[in-house]
């Protein structure tokens, strides 16, 4: 009921941020998006896609998939997102992995962009009519840069090892979470455990650790990650990954993998 009560705060409409898939992806959150969250999503992935991307696809709550990739990895394509990029079900902004963190990185800052010179000479710029190119204004001319708008997700989700009990959440290296926390508005994480230890009372977790400034709601969900592994914790399980990429090759065929797993989760 905690999880369903956090989708609830995802509204429809929303910018929703969410990790890529060796990140620390909540699926435990996935079902109750679906059931409680709202609809017209725009989705940032930080910076691909994956497994929940995918099902939030197929479950028609996505409007707008903002990435550089979606995928199931070593199983594959991911059915429903390629469906509906196909079937123009959904809006497609094309990005590249630091366009997005760049982006982030200018909502974090509280600036109207940022520059960057890699995407000069790519095809990407054709199709972002929100990007800029202007000639860097401390050179002496001929020297194109991009400027990328900030990204600010009205929220942020994704799943770690553990929090404390000030709110504070260990995220390791995992620096994209830190970056996703900073940008949205509402940051909500689920965890494998509770630590009754401060995490930032040793220099060697609190490097590490997100603090609870910028962690709004939290919530306990063991193995909250699966199938998707979490780093020291468990690995991902690539069976169940390649089962539900053959099954949602076909609308029917998502529609039986999803009542499934409800059912196995009753």
């Amino acid at each position: 009921m905690e999880l369903n009560r956090l989708a609830e705060l995802v509204p429809t409409g929303a910018c929703l941020a969410l990790p890529v898939d060796y990140a620390g992806v909540s699926m435990a959150m996935t079902l109750p998006l679906i059931r409680h969250g709202g609809d017209d999503l725009h989705l940032v992935c930080v910076p691909t896609g994956g497994l929940q991307v995918d099902m939030l696809i197929g479950a028609g709550k996505v409007r707008l998939v903002e990435t550089s990739a979606v995928s199931l990895g070593e199983a594959g394509g991911a059915p429903c997102f390629n469906r509906a990029v196909r079937d123009g079900a959904i809006d497609l902004r094309d990005a590249t992995c630091p366009a997005i963190h760049a982006g982030l990185l200018a909502a974090q800052k509280g600036a109207p962009f940022t520059a960057m010179r890699g995407l000069i000479g790519t095809d990407v710029l054709a199709n972002r009519p929100d990007w800029r190119v202007i000639d860097n204004p401390f050179g002496t001319g001929g020297d194109p840069v991009a400027l990328i708008p900030p990204i600010v997700p009205d929220v942020a989700i994704f799943h770690c090892p553990v929090a404390d009990r000030l709110g504070n959440v260990w995220i390791g290296r995992r620096r994209e979470l830190a970056a996703m926390a900073y940008a949205a508005k509402l940051t909500i994480v689920t965890v494998e455990r509770i630590s009754d230890r401060p995490l930032l009372e040793t220099e060697e977790m609190a490097a590490g650790t997100l603090p609870a400034l910028y962690v709004d709601e939290i919530a306990v969900a063991p193995k909250g990650a699966r199938p998707y592994g979490l780093w020291g914790e468990y690995g991902p399980d690539t069976a169940e990954l390649k089962r539900y990429a053959a099954a949602a090759r076909s609308t029917e065929g998502f529609a039986d993998y999803m009542t499934a797993i409800v059912g196995e989760m009753a």
